[in-house]
């Protein structure tokens, strides 16, 4: 069984990206395809989210299960298909558009196609939502389209770390299982060389695997994190002190916290407060 629904091609300046097709290969062993090089002028994303395929790459069919996924860029040679055995559900995007192109090319997505997707149920909802709308309503909404579109490769680009060699694709699972742990606990004080323990690697190499899987340092993480829940707090308890949302949120100096709140958000969280309590 499978579902390709097509979508006419529009001007690539449109829009940031804009979907060429997208669908879902399902219970078919003979799913296989092979473009040359200079063949196919899109991206081209596939998630998959049961059973397991292989692609082509360097001469050597490179297994892809489920929570995998890869990324073609424009004219790049293609050949991937599916196990025989135990075959692929997949969902697949063909997207285009010049400054998407720019973006990926800047993030990095070059690079390899290989992926391995954390939380990667939440990719597939978004898949979900662009072929119902594809399905449903056809080019009718152009922008909402695109805007789902765009949501299947924010969230790809979101989610996905490279799959790599097996030292590294070991630490990058657990730092995926640490980074629940770290959010949960970021108003505790922070300690690099213990949550690089957790991980068994070096202050180093946790901060360098932390960045290429966040695009953040760790304490740009923790003071997101941080922020977040001084925003909750001062919406949930509205008469409490400053001073005190503070200290709850990792900040013993209110003085630093007002500074860093005004630089994340553009206002003290007094004006926050104040906003709040306003609109709400």
């Amino acid at each position: 069984m499978h579902k390709h629904i097509a979508l006419s091609t529009i001007s690539s300046d449109q829009f940031i990206c804009f979907p060429e097709s997208v669908g879902c290969y399902n219970d078919n062993p003979q799913h296989s395809v092979i473009r040359e090089t200079g063949e196919f002028p899109n991206f081209n994303i596939h998630l998959v989210t049961r059973g397991k395929g292989y692609i082509q790459m360097d001469g050597k069919a490179h297994e892809i299960k489920k929570g995998e996924a890869f990324l073609y860029v424009p004219m790049q040679y293609q050949q991937y298909y599916s196990s025989q055995d135990d075959p692929w559900e997949v969902y697949f995007l063909h997207f285009y558009g010049e400054k998407i192109k720019e973006f990926l090319l800047e993030k990095g997505f070059y690079q390899t196609n290989l992926w391995t997707m954390n939380h990667w149920e939440r990719l597939q909802q978004s898949f979900q939502s662009l072929i119902h709308e594809a399905e449903t309503y056809k080019q009718l909404h152009q922008s909402l389209l695109s805007t789902l579109a765009y949501g299947i490769v924010a969230e790809f680009i979101t989610q996905a770390a490279p799959l790599t060699p097996r030292r590294e694709q070991s630490s990058t699972e657990v730092m995926l299982n640490l980074l629940t742990e770290i959010q949960e606990k970021a108003c505790e004080p922070f300690e690099l060389q213990v949550w690089a323990d957790k991980a068994n690697v070096s202050m180093y190499y946790f901060c360098k695997l932390f960045r290429k899987l966040t695009q953040q340092t760790p304490m740009q993480f923790i003071t997101l994190c941080r922020i977040r829940q001084s925003k909750q707090l001062l919406i949930e308890h509205r008469t409490t002190p400053i001073a005190q949302i503070a200290n709850k949120c990792g900040y013993p100096s209110v003085s630093y916290f007002i500074q860093r709140f005004k630089k994340q958000e553009g206002m003290t969280p007094l004006e926050y407060r104040k906003r709040i309590m306003t609109t709400i």
